[in-house]
């Protein structure tokens, strides 16, 4: 009973902070911030810079391919010693594959983080800056909107303005 009490009261709050919204509008804060020219810099500088380190997983990942195929290959026809041995090379090379691929992804998200982290002030200053200069009364986000007409998304607006900075 109380649950289905909460339910209602939530409802008509929300009904009556819409009601009391003149000026809507919704954004997608990821599609925007992605969409920047700063972003697209920020990933050809990351590719720039993690190119090499891209280059040496894909080397591991074509060793550790080609150890298995050799593996799968030599079954049966190469002594126990020697297939254990094709078998502990292929171990190795897959796990040096692997501690070096996930080394990379973490270096990539650290990255991505600390680039959001940057222009997360940069984004609040636009927003800030669209709801003084047309007066919205709610920007919501558009991951959280079930429907929205088009008109109400300032997505693109934020981006241009973001790329003007």
């Amino acid at each position: 009973m109380k649950l289905l009490r909460n339910v209602v009261l939530l409802c008509v709050t929300l009904m009556s902070t819409q009601a009391l919204a003149e000026k809507v509008a919704v954004l997608g804060v990821d599609q925007a911030v992605r969409a920047s020219k700063a972003a697209e810099a920020f990933r050809n500088q990351l590719r720039n810079e993690l190119s090499a380190e891209e280059a040496e997983v894909a080397g591991l990942e074509k060793q550790a391919k080609a150890a298995q195929e050799k593996l799968a290959k030599n079954k049966g026809l190469v002594s126990d010693a020697e297939f254990k041995k094709l078998q502990l090379q292929f171990q190795k090379v897959f796990a040096q594959y692997q501690r070096k691929g996930q080394a990379l992804q973490q270096k990539r998200a650290q990255k991505e983080q600390a680039f959001l982290l940057e222009m997360r002030p940069k984004l609040d200053k636009v927003i800030r800056g669209l709801i003084e200069k047309d007066g919205y009364d709610m920007i919501v986000n558009k991951q959280a909107t079930l429907f929205a007409k088009k008109e109400l998304d300032i997505t693109p607006k934020v981006v241009e303005l973001l790329n003007a900075q």
